[in-house]
């Protein structure tokens, strides 16, 4: 059985090894995303000095449009920290949607990615246009000045070239197949190592348990790619399971089956139409959100795409399981009248297990102690293709040593 595990272990990993060390390593990059950026780029995400008053939200947004004239404006995220700047996300393409090349020909800086506002009623997909790169620019304005930084583009960005390579190899649908089988084979390669590294005695046990840093350069590869190969194990099948929503289909669909769910969870409620009726504006929503969700830390409005949905406002609070975790809110357009809830907590099994394989799978569960254990066990991912195959090439040149010591002495 030891000689069969092996064969699927080295085999598999001879096919995949490349690509699992690519995706190690831009998971790597990927796990401080958030917290580079805002280190590189302060002056987008946070103000220098906060004023006496902030400005109204339709000031904020007034600004971005006196500097994209013809943008249209999707959505809005405000803060209640006071040293963070409003996030004004622009619709459609480049210049917003009907906002012609003024986008487009500002280059972007790199940044966060910042939330597009809410998600439509299919969950994790978003509509046409969300997602990473498909929405907007985002525009970053101060809240007591209404200065305006941007353009800023997902699509243009460093961080998003990695996020490519990370899911897709920059390939495509081909290439978000080879990651997404590659991946599959991952957790064999971890399921076959892990049968393979149980010891037989105790003295082995000791041997698997500790890197031996002072041995030969041989030894040493074998400890690392054993002895790191089993701690970091465990990990490592969950960054790979959970990674496998965004390369199968059916493994989402999967997900909400198991969990009997449905995937788009319960409909939006809708406004009701009023003919000739006034529109609600970003200042009214922000007013009432703040009724309805006092002490939220952010507030994210997105004004309604038709003359029948709702003003969705989806909030974050503190008590929120992860990052990610929000409740939305639901404002009639016309009225403003509060039109229901959805909490977090009130999302179907399914809908919660899917929205907690982000956090899981970037390492942000439960914050920066999770994140730098995700960057350690990502690194040490890269390596382990490496050790491997270091190993088997060991073992080849040990086998045909013997071997021809073997025919030596049967020819004496």
């Amino acid at each position: 059985m030891k000689v069969l595990f092996r064969n699927i272990h080295l085999y598999l990993s001879l096919v995949s090894g490349l690509v699992i060390a690519v995706v190690c390593f831009t998971g790597a990059v990927l796990v401080f995303e958030k917290e580079l950026e805002q280190a590189l780029h302060p002056e987008r995400y946070f103000v220098t000095q906060p004023g006496a008053q902030r400005l109204a939200p339709e000031q904020m947004v007034a600004a971005v449009q006196a500097q994209v004239p013809k943008a249209k404006v999707a959505s809005i995220k405000l803060y209640a920290d006071p040293m963070r700047t409003a996030e004004v996300n622009l619709a459609g393409g480049p210049g917003g949607k009907d906002g012609g090349k003024e986008g487009a020909a500002r280059a972007a800086q790199g940044g966060e990615k910042p939330q597009a506002g809410p998600k439509d009623g299919k969950g994790e997909k978003g509509g046409k246009g969300g997602g990473e790169g498909g929405r907007g620019p985002v525009y970053f304005v101060n809240p007591y000045t209404g200065a305006v930084i941007g353009p800023y583009v997902y699509r243009e960005t460093f961080f998003y070239s990695m996020m490519a390579l990370h899911r897709g190899m920059v390939g495509g649908p081909v290439g978000k197949l080879i990651v997404g089988t590659s991946t599959l084979m991952f957790l064999f390669i971890i399921v076959t190592g892990l049968v393979l590294w149980f010891p037989a005695t105790g003295k082995v046990l000791k041997q698997r348990l500790t890197v031996k840093w002072d041995a030969s350069w041989k030894r040493l590869n074998h400890d690392l790619h054993i002895v790191l190969g089993f701690y970091s194990a465990l990990f490592l099948f969950v960054f790979a399971f959970t990674g496998l929503a965004w390369s199968f289909e059916w493994f989402n669909n999967g997900i909400f089956a198991v969990t009997n769910s449905d995937p788009k969870g319960p409909e939006a409620p809708k406004s009701e139409l009023v003919a000739d009726g006034g529109k609600l504006g970003f200042n009214q929503a922000y007013v009432v959100a703040q009724q309805q969700v006092p002490n939220a830390l952010s507030y994210a409005i997105a004004m309604p795409k038709d003359s029948a949905e709702a003003v969705r406002v989806m909030t974050t609070t503190a008590n929120a399981a992860y990052e990610g975790a929000t409740d939305e809110l639901y404002l009639d357009q016309y009225t403003g009248r509060p039109l229901g809830k959805l909490a977090f907590e009130d999302r179907n099994l399914g809908q919660r297990v899917r929205r907690t394989f982000k956090p899981v799978h970037t390492g942000a569960i439960y914050g920066m102690p999770s994140k730098i254990i995700a960057l350690v066990v990502c690194v040490l991912g890269v390596t382990f293709p490496v050790t491997g195959v270091i190993l088997w090439l060991n073992r080849l040149k040990k086998e045909r040593k013997k071997q021809r010591k073997q025919m030596a002495t049967a020819t004496a």
